[in-house]
């Protein structure tokens, strides 16, 4: 199964494309697209749309995950804005006709290290071993795509942690 890993983002965008069957998860692509922080927000919103439609058009995955948002209360437009650039991302994902499914970062690290508090080296790290990279994962947009593409793995294979298969 071709898992696409987005980690939303109105600026900076994560993304990973994987191919995971039971026992063997290879990377295909990651990377992260960015838009013009001086646009205006409906332009930024549109090359959103576009980058992600050309990631699904090009790799054509069978699931797209995204990570929830997380709003803190002292920074409540991040969340608003956040909030659009995800919106984006889902309904691009839902016309692909992908199966759309979206996680916790507490689940998305618990998912890699068993800890739903993972620090973001723990998490580079997992992610190293878990592909047997040869460098840890970077930036960390790229680590976060990855890591919620396993995690969606790791669900859709009845996995309790990648690392350790049940």
């Amino acid at each position: 199964m071709k898992i696409l890993g987005i980690d939303p983002g109105l600026q900076v965008c994560g993304y990973a494309v994987i191919e995971a069957k039971r026992l063997d998860t290879k990377l295909i692509e990651a990377g992260v697209f960015r838009t013009d922080g001086k646009a205006e927000l409906e332009e930024r919103l549109n090359q959103i749309a576009d980058d992600i439609g050309q990631i699904l058009k090009t790799h054509q995955p069978q699931a797209v995950a995204v990570e929830q948002l997380y709003a803190h209360y002292k920074h409540p437009r991040t969340a608003i804005l956040m909030g659009h650039a995800r919106g984006v991302i889902l309904q691009k994902a839902a016309e692909s006709g992908a199966a759309v499914k979206s996680f916790s970062a507490t689940r998305i690290k618990k998912s890699l290290t068993g800890n739903g508090h993972a620090g973001k080296s723990q998490m580079q790290r997992a992610i190293q071993t878990v592909l047997a990279l040869p460098n840890v994962p970077e930036p960390p947009d790229v680590a976060d795509a990855i890591a919620i593409a396993l995690c969606c793995a790791a669900e859709k294979n009845n996995l309790v942690n990648p690392v350790n298969p049940v």
